[in-house]
Order: C-alpha cells, then structure tokens, then sequence
C-alpha cells in the first residue's frame, strides 16, 4: 500500500497478500490513527475494517516486546475473534508480533497461563478479556491500543458496563471504535472514555 512511513515488513506482507492499494477507508484514516489520537470510525461492512486494524496494530508495535500485551483488540464473538486472528495471521507474518485470542468458550486458565509467558496483542471478547483483566493481574499501563470492532453491536448487546470498567483501569493508551453505524449509544461511550475524539464516516466497499 502506498501509505506515508509504512513499516517495510508490513508492506512487503500487505504486497503478497495482494494488498497494494490502500482504499478510501483506509487513506482516510491513516494519518489520524498513526497519530495516536482517539478515533470513532464509520464504515460499511466489507470496506476493510479488519484489515485496517491490523495494519495499525502490526504498524504500531513492529516487533515482539517484553511480556504485557500492548494491543487489545474487543470483538462482539467468536466468528469475529477468529476472523481477526486469519487478518493477523496474514499481514503480521514478517513482523512475527505474538498474537493470542480468546473468547467465551476457551479455557480461562489455560489462557492465563499462555499470555503470562509474553504477548503483543490480544483478541478477544468482552466477557472472557474483562474477566481475564480483573483477574490475572496483567500490567495494563504496557497497554498501547484499545480498539473495539463492531463497536455498536458489543454495545447494543449490553457490554457497555464492561467496556467501561476495562477502559477505566487503563490510563494512557490509544482508543479506537470501529463501526458500521455511529449510534447514539456509541457516541455517547466515545465522548465518555475518548479524549477528543476524531469522527470518520465513508462509504467505501473495497476490500
């Protein structure tokens, strides 16, 4: 993709991945987010969501680094979860970040067990990540990114209250809501937990 100080081991993944042209959804955003500013993104399914959150995540922490994850990334399920772990499995392949998910159905204890031996980014849902978080004592100040997918349907289906507190015990870090719908719901959790939050709407359907 020809976007401005891309990691050079992300664009050769984005490349083979057939990834070569960044779409209106992602040129738009780019700047805002490689930022660090906190983000509220609107955009229609299948117009490269997932996508653009692993470029930020892989672009954003490069390399393995200590245990703590330093990216945590909130989806609304399961299907979800895995079908943002195959994105990440795609693109980060050269930058070899540890990626590690979990969802309702995982063993918590064997998925405490596996993050205490080093992560940078971890995947999951609301239910199993703000148990895991209010349990298992992680350093959460390691934490970087704080992105929700779907963010109006995790809040629709009354995970607001978790969202909150895990947003809570995290101080500085980057907040990023990507949607298909700013609710007002949605905006209201934004505007709660942001710092300024940035709104971007588009219509693109590209990949």
């Amino acid at each position: 993709m020809q976007l401005k100080k891309i990691n050079p081991l992300l664009q050769k993944a984005l490349i083979e991945s057939g990834l070569t042209l960044a779409n209106d959804l992602q040129e738009g955003t780019y700047a805002a987010i490689k930022s660090g500013a906190d983000v509220v993104i609107q955009s229609e399914a299948g117009s490269g969501k997932t996508t653009t959150i692993a470029l930020h995540v892989i672009q954003r922490l490069d390399k393995p680094f200590e245990l703590s994850p330093r990216a945590l990334i909130l989806c609304n399920d399961k299907d979800k979860v895995i079908a943002m772990v195959e994105v990440f499995n795609q693109l980060n392949k050269y930058n070899a970040l540890r990626v590690y998910h979990v969802h309702d159905r995982s063993d918590l204890d064997e998925d405490k067990n596996q993050i205490s031996l080093g992560i940078d980014v971890l995947i999951g849902t609301p239910n199993q990540l703000t148990t895991m978080f209010s349990s298992a004592g992680f350093d959460v100040n390691q934490l970087k990114m704080f992105i929700l997918d779907d963010a109006e349907v995790i809040i629709k289906n009354r995970f607001e209250p978790k969202i909150l507190r895990l947003s809570e015990s995290i101080e500085k870090v980057q907040r990023i809501f990507f949607c298909s719908q700013i609710t007002e719901r949605l905006e209201n959790v934004a505007n709660n937990i942001m710092i300024e939050p940035l709104f971007f709407e588009t219509e693109d359907q590209g990949d």
